[in-house]
């Protein structure tokens, strides 16, 4: 058997798919080690992955995020935890590392080690058909400019780094785009824009939706047909003025509505309608699997699996390449888009009521339903790690059940 090393960034929605992959490789007995923020350790021990947090404190991802402030936290925080993460990584020996394509230690690590690496796109993946948010271009130059600090302290970064180590597998400006000669990207080709114009490197897999550890603390007794779902992400902090509103449009429409607040207090909505069920964190895959209709900033995770469901959505685009997601959802029928500006309690009402009653929603979602699951999920990209590492001639250990080989 392999052992597989895993770093990922500090956001629940990169994180989160991988957490299913991890489970079954450690199932089928790899060892799995997993580098990450202390604040994720619980629910990746969860899947018997080894933790390794990042040393000091979480490496926290300060949103919202704009192209030229993440390539600026990222390339800052990989100066900072690659020392640690190249002494534990010399002590563990991975035959495999798999990093976010968000992740510019997880290359320059590789190139340290001399070990192959596979790289996890858990937004869309890019090129010049489906452009990355930090793709160099005139709009980047400009936020640039507007930005001077946080360019700067890129530029003090990217030259620490190119100082110290072997960055030549780091793009130098497209860091939400770090590729490998395998990346596993989990949405279906379907789904996915200009799926056809990526090469044999990118494998959609599919959602990577799994079991995960029962929430106690959500009453999913209090659940009553139809259930619609709200949640805006973590990342960009929405505020209760919005969730409230979207909160008003949907209670004379559902049995329950379910709102996850991410970061703010559910407190802050104020008095909500009885059948107004507000949480910070819910369950979000249990919950869709009952919903019928599902309002979300786009969030490529979120969408996977709202489609893995066949849900359909009405999407309100916060930032980075939720625009894309939800230009992709409308082409393809399975939901509708609108701008934060336009959102009001009525005009969500009426596109909610649209998205209810009219059939072709719910028929484009189950399309795309099919697509999700046939696509193969955690166990294809299990499947296609294994096979990497046969690929890359990595010499293999015996697994717990196995001897070693007599010469």
């Amino acid at each position: 058997m392999s052992t597989i090393a895993f770093l990922n960034i500090a956001m629940h929605g990169h994180i989160n798919p991988t957490l299913p992959v991890v489970s079954e490789l450690v199932r089928r007995g790899h060892s799995v080690t997993y580098h990450a923020g202390h604040a994720y350790a619980e629910e990746i021990a969860a899947t018997g992955a080894r933790v390794l947090d990042y040393r000091g404190d979480d490496v926290p991802m300060a949103g919202p995020p704009t192209p030229v402030t993440l390539m600026e936290q990222l390339a800052r925080i990989a100066v900072r935890v690659l020392p640690a993460v190249l002494a534990e990584l010399r002590e563990a020996r991975p035959d495999l590392i798999v990093h976010d394509s968000l992740c510019p230690w997880g290359p320059v690590a590789a190139r340290e080690l001399d070990v192959p690496a596979a790289s996890s796109f858990t937004t869309f993946a890019f090129n010049r058909h489906v452009p990355s948010p930090t793709r160099g271009s005139w709009r980047l130059l400009a936020a640039a400019a507007v930005l001077p600090r946080h360019a700067g302290g890129y530029l003090k970064s990217r030259w620490q780094l190119r100082r110290r180590y072997d960055t030549g597998a780091v793009p130098l400006i497209d860091l939400a785009n770090i590729r490998q000669p395998l990346n596993l990207v989990y949405t279906s080709r379907a789904l996915h824009p200009e799926a056809g114009s990526f090469d044999q490197s990118y494998c959609f897999v599919g959602p990577s939706v799994g079991a995960r550890p029962p929430d106690s603390s959500f009453p999913a007794d209090r659940l009553r047909d139809p259930v619609l779902y709200v949640s805006m992400g973590t990342v960009f902090g929405v505020g209760p003025r919005l969730l409230r509103t979207l909160a008003d449009a949907l209670a004379p429409l559902g049995g329950t509505v379910v709102v996850s607040t991410g970061q703010t207090d559910p407190a802050a909505l104020g008095p909500l309608p009885a059948n107004v069920l507000a949480q910070r964190f819910v369950p979000q895959p249990d919950v869709l699997a009952r919903a019928t209709l599902f309002i979300t900033h786009g969030g490529v995770n979120s969408v996977n699996e709202a489609m893995y469901a066949g849900v359909p959505m009405l999407v309100v685009p916060q930032g980075a390449d939720q625009t894309l997601v939800a230009t992709r959802i409308t082409e393809l029928g399975a939901g509708l888009s609108i701008r934060t500006e336009e959102v009001g309690v009525e005009v969500v009402r009426a596109l909610a009521r649209r998205l209810l009653d009219e059939p072709r929603f719910r028929a484009a979602a189950n399309t795309l339903r099919e697509a999700q699951r046939q696509a193969g999920g955690y166990r294809r990209a299990a499947d296609e790690l294994e096979r990497y590492v046969r690929q890359s001639g990595r010499p293999t250990r015996p697994g717990p059940t196995e001897e070693p080989a007599q010469g």
